[in-house]
């Protein structure tokens, strides 16, 4: 029985991404056939403990001097995205079409500019002052990559972000659906940007979360999970300009509330977050045909998202995830997996979950080992779990 959806779909009319996987989305691409983790020592600060990261090391590039007080490492990775092959020019027909007034920027981030932050306490310890080019308002607070992407294009429309820990980006392209939905906005570039820094890392490290080595999602041996860094953007529009683009048909948000750092024991925000994303689109669970985990590798996440996806699912599809590859981008994990899964549909192939040596007993599904070239995926999922039970499950179609 057909139901009529709740929402209405948006294109997603271009995407770009870098992470640890690369620059650009034939980089990610090819990291994600080649199946073989990106995670290495980390070389941006000192640490007290074994680990291994997803740091992008390639430059980075310079802030212009009249945007220099957002001058961060957020900032320049959400920069370096920008630039990537024709996202930028995407964005500018986007403003030549629509009106800069019509385009709306939302930023999904759990670390804005921490990093460079903490660098300036450093030297206020050092020196006794702060550095003069420390802006806290254009680094430290969760809306500056946001403020200053949309001041880097020239976009006038609305512009904020939302913070909820892992699910911050997921969440962030929900609210861009939502924009053009109610007729807001024309077109709205959706951004995930984390980065690291020493607060998140030795906070993981403090809940023994951290593995020394490369994680291994839904392992039945995973020993935790390794921190990544990562800028991914999507351009949302309505509708009418689909083109023959994939679809965001919906996104699903759940928030549990169940602990302040470990999630629902059975999975139940996780699972409410993938059943609102199948009901607001008008689709049933049979439908789907790939689910990307959010599969932090965690022992108690893994598990959580397993019973989950068994207590939607009668008859579970092809799962996997990527974070093994990738390392948790934290904040912009919702959006550079989002770009994974539209990469899983438009070039037709499902990932593997990089690290996957025997899965979990509890993982009653068939998990995605190695890449699967033979199989294109019509209808996914792709799953972002955070903190104190905030979930979101983002649901796409391809053209």
């Amino acid at each position: 029985m057909s139901i009529s959806p709740l929402i209405s779909p948006v294109a997603v009319k271009a995407y770009q991404c870098v992470s640890a996987g690369g620059d650009g989305v034939e980089a990610l691409y090819a990291s994600l056939i080649a199946n073989r983790t990106c995670l290495k020592q980390l070389t941006l600060f000192d640490i007290s403990f074994e680990t291994v990261v997803g740091e992008v090391t390639s430059p980075l590039p310079k802030i212009r001097p009249s945007l220099k007080a957002y001058d961060c490492r957020n900032s320049r990775l959400a920069l370096k995205a920008l630039e990537q092959g024709d996202f930028r020019a995407d964005v500018e027909r986007a403003i030549v079409r629509y009106g800069a007034a019509r385009v709306g920027l939302i930023l999904g981030t759990s670390t804005s500019g921490i990093y460079d932050s903490e660098n300036a306490y450093t030297r206020l310890g050092q020196d006794g002052v702060m550095p003069n080019s420390f802006h806290f308002l254009q680094v430290q607070t969760a809306q500056a990559t946001g403020e200053f992407l949309q001041r880097e294009l020239g976009l006038r429309g609305p512009c904020y972000a939302i913070s909820t820990a892992c699910s911050s980006s997921a969440k962030a392209l929900a609210v861009g659906q939502r924009l053009i939905a109610t007729g807001c906005c024309d077109a709205v570039l959706v951004a995930g940007v984390d980065s690291l820094c020493r607060l998140t890392l030795r906070g993981f490290n403090s809940l023994q979360l951290i593995a020394p080595d490369a994680c291994r999602p839904m392992d039945a041996e995973r020993q935790g999970i390794n921190i990544g860094e990562g800028a991914a953007l999507l351009l949302l529009e309505k509708p009418s300009a689909e083109n023959g683009r994939p679809k965001l048909l919906a996104v699903g948000e759940s928030s549990d509330a169940h602990h302040m750092s470990a999630p629902h024991p059975d999975g139940v925000g996780a699972a409410v977050a993938m059943a609102q994303a199948l009901r607001l689109a008008g689709r049933d669970v049979s439908e789907v045909d790939y689910i990307n985990l959010h599969a932090t590798a965690s022992s108690l996440n893994d598990l959580s998202e397993a019973k989950a996806v068994v207590s939607l699912f009668p008859e579970p599809p092809p799962c996997s995830g990527v974070k093994g590859l990738l390392g948790h981008t934290l904040g912009a994990a919702g959006a550079v997996e989002t770009v994974v899964s539209l990469l899983a549909l438009e070039r037709g192939f499902l990932p593997g979950t990089c690290g996957l040596r025997q899965a979990a007993p509890q993982c009653l599904f068939p998990v995605v080992a190695s890449p699967n070239l033979a199989i294109g995926p019509r209808l996914l999922l792709s799953n972002a779990f955070g903190f104190g039970g905030n979930n979101a499950s983002v649901l796409l179609e391809a053209a």
